[in-house]
């Protein structure tokens, strides 16, 4: 599994990706982690079949016990279907995820792991000496849903948001926006159920200061394209397979 650095800061963020491994037939994932000082967030940690590549993967670069807490941004068997063997591996940690997801959420199995219910208007998560935030992304594409935001370090894990599926084996970060949005659109258009919702995060987004925008599939977002990004995603239209019965 592929393992990049996204900042210099004096905390770090990691990407796990690109796992030549996957089975046939699995979406390709983006795993996150911050790390500062002795504690660590592990994001939208993927789904059972990767556990244990990422597991082997993380330990190049944390302890086990510095693992104290996993965010998951919604439901989905991608983001967090991996959850019953994190209970084994990391019994005390928490887990911050929608308060409408927890009892979905919990029949990935979860004995141990605190579950911390993320209010609709979002919530903070104090992290060594760092504070991050959960910025609110309901209805893109789950009903509750949440986006990571790093003041610091001027990251946002979009989730779902700016996702793309491009074959083979691409690399970590977009080159050619143009180009890139071919991979994107029809993922955008079919799974981004509400306007409304998009224009409404749109909005939030545009308030903070992010130089990078890291899905959780696909390439990530740096310095102008995030922007061109955010230009394209405002004027796509989106619900499309209900628009088109109209």
């Amino acid at each position: 599994m592929q393992v990049t650095k996204l900042n210099d800061d004096s905390h770090q963020w990691l990407v796990f990706g690109r796992d030549p491994g996957k089975p046939d037939g699995i979406i390709d994932t983006n795993q996150y982690m911050v790390i500062s000082g002795e504690r660590a967030l592990l994001m939208d940690p993927g789904g059972i079949e990767i556990f244990a590549p990422m597991l082997g993967a993380i330990l190049h670069h944390a302890r086990v016990e510095q693992i104290t807490d996993l965010f998951a941004s919604h439901q989905d068997p991608d983001i967090i279907s991996s959850l019953g063997l994190w209970d084994q591996a990391l019994p005390t940690a928490r887990l911050h995820a929608p308060w409408l997801w927890e009892s979905f959420i919990r029949h990935f199995g979860m004995n141990n792991i605190d579950y911390v219910a993320i209010p609709d208007e979002g919530a903070r998560c104090h992290l060594g000496n760092v504070e991050l935030q959960f910025i609110p992304a309901h209805y893109l594409h789950s009903s509750g849903n949440y986006h990571v935001y790093d003041p610091r370090s001027k990251i946002l894990m979009s989730g779902d948001v700016g996702a793309a599926l491009e074959p083979g084996n691409p690399g970590m970060f977009v080159e050619n926006f143009d180009q890139h949005v071919e991979y994107m659109r029809t993922f955008h258009q079919r799974w981004m159920p509400s306007n409304a919702a998009k224009n409404d995060w749109i909005k939030r987004v545009r308030q903070l200061d992010v130089e990078m925008m890291a899905p959780q599939h696909g390439r990530i977002f740096r310095g102008d394209d995030v922007k061109r990004f955010l230009d394209w995603f405002e004027q796509l239209t989106v619900g499309v397979a209900v628009s088109a019965k109209d």
